[in-house]
């Protein structure tokens, strides 16, 4: 569950590599990162596939989030899913068994990212080299891969697509370790809008007899 929703928040974040990088490569992301930065509140939807050729896996899945500096909460539907963080505490909601656990964000750092990094912020570990500038549709855009520098990682590569005009990231594919194909691609995207701070809280007395989980 842990893993299907930080390989979604993907959709939106820059990855970028410190080290060994491309220079073209690092002077777009260093623009998206400038321009995303600038936003004190991110909303967006987005589309989340999975692949497996082998496995016969082809799921298609939507979902939202919203961002607001290191709070943020992420809905899939079609999973039943909803996560919520305050930057400090973390709750998983299944729908499916109204279950909900709760650990802090100290424990989510084994992961390879959370949605708390999303948009802005360069994380270690990746080479970024420039691929392509290619028209598609009335857009212009850019392809730059990030490859992890520690064979460790679940994924071999990240593609991302970034719109020339906005700077902003508009795709990514996800190449698994373990022969899965993810694909997240953005559909809507709105930023500066006021949330309450009860969005990134989860509220046991809105899911009835939820069953609690508490790792902290």
């Amino acid at each position: 569950m842990r893993r299907f929703l930080l390989i979604s928040a993907v959709l939106l974040v820059a990855v970028f590599a410190s080290a060994q990088q491309d220079e073209k490569a690092k002077g777009i992301l260093d623009k998206v990162s400038e321009k995303t930065r600038s936003f004190k509140t991110i909303s967006a939807d987005f589309v989340f596939t999975m692949q497996n050729i082998e496995m016969e896996i082809d799921e298609r899945n939507e979902g939202s989030i919203k961002l607001k500096g290191q709070k943020y909460c992420v809905n899939l539907p079609d999973v039943g899913m909803r996560v919520f963080s305050d930057g400090t505490t973390i709750w998983n909601y299944m729908k499916d068994g109204n279950q909900v656990t709760i650990s802090d964000i100290d424990d989510e750092s084994s992961e390879l990212m959370d949605p708390s990094s999303l948009f802005s912020i360069y994380e270690k570990g990746f080479n970024s080299k420039f691929i392509s500038e290619k028209k598609v549709g009335n857009k212009t855009l850019y392809q730059i891969d990030l490859f992890p520098d520690n064979t460790m990682q679940d994924i071999s590569k990240i593609s991302i697509s970034i719109d020339k005009a906005s700077m902003m990231i508009q795709s990514a594919i996800l190449y698994g370790t373990d022969g899965n194909l993810y694909g997240i691609e953005l559909k809507k995207l709105e930023t500066n809008i006021e949330f309450n701070e009860s969005d990134f809280m989860f509220d046991p007395g809105r899911y009835g007899d939820v069953e609690i989980i508490d790792f902290r």
